[in-house]
């Protein structure tokens, strides 16, 4: 009496966008991750590999822990660079763990 009879239709109608609607998706999720994830990435792996490439004996640089030193050596063939924190103190550290190469005569200034 008060609740209507609910009959199912039988005209069988298709859904035809639901497939170009998942894939449109799909390539926005993928633009998204591109631009903002990827390609920023990318560009700071570039720009460190940069970093690594230009290293020079006498280099004043900035470790990613935040030693200061002056490169005393530096090879090719490894990938190892020795650092002078001082007058009678050295360090050896990866290449990898330099974050920034700092002007000259920065250590002296502090």
């Amino acid at each position: 009496m008060f609740i209507s009879n609910a009959y199912a239709n039988t005209a069988g109608a298709a859904q035809t966008g639901g497939t170009m609607e998942l894939i449109f998706m799909l390539v926005i999720f993928g633009l998204i991750f591109y631009f903002m994830i990827y390609r920023p990435q990318a560009k700071r792996v570039k720009e460190h590999k940069n970093l690594m490439s230009s290293l020079g004996k006498g280099d004043e640089v900035l470790t990613s822990g935040g030693i200061l030193g002056k490169i005393a050596k530096i090879s090719d063939d490894n990938d190892y660079v020795l650092l002078n924190l001082n007058d009678s103190t050295q360090i050896t550290i990866k290449k990898d763990y330099i974050a920034a190469v700092l002007p000259k005569g920065s250590i002296q200034s502090l």
